[in-house]
């Protein structure tokens, strides 16, 4: 009995560089939209803003506590609305379970200063030197 001799097939080969091509697109994709969220916003918060040198305040740092002051004068703690006192009390067990942790007031804009020098002041006594008021920077 006499089998058929079968011609060589061309061997299928599998070019690697295009979709590795569409991986790093893919992935730089979803680190650029992740950095996005990363940032502590608090909302309906204008701040104000300056021209002058200063340092910079880390987004999405988990050593961060992040504390608003809308135009109404409401105290905006993770997105919701809270009494002076428990915001006070906020501080405190987060700067005592993070010894190296930072307070940062982003205040509105529109706010008379004297009502956010009193805040930052009672956060001073509470949080000392680890207490910053929140700036945007014109270019």
């Amino acid at each position: 009995m006499r089998f058929k001799q079968q011609k060589p097939t061309a061997s299928t080969e599998v070019n690697l560089v295009p979709m590795l091509d569409v991986m790093m697109s893919v992935l730089t994709f979803f680190i650029v939209v992740s950095l996005t969220f990363t940032a502590q916003r608090v909302s309906n918060v204008e701040l104000p803003s300056t021209t002058g040198e200063g340092g910079e305040i880390t987004t999405g740092n988990p050593t961060q506590l992040v504390i608003g002051l809308n135009r109404q004068g409401e105290i905006i703690l993770a997105q919701s609305p809270v009494s002076e006192g428990e915001m006070l009390e906020e501080m405190r067990v987060f700067l005592e379970n993070a010894p190296e942790g930072e307070v940062i007031l982003k205040a509105d804009r529109q706010l008379d200063y004297g009502l956010v020098a009193q805040l930052l002041l009672k956060m001073g006594e509470v949080g000392g030197s680890r207490v910053s008021l929140a700036l945007d920077r014109r270019e």
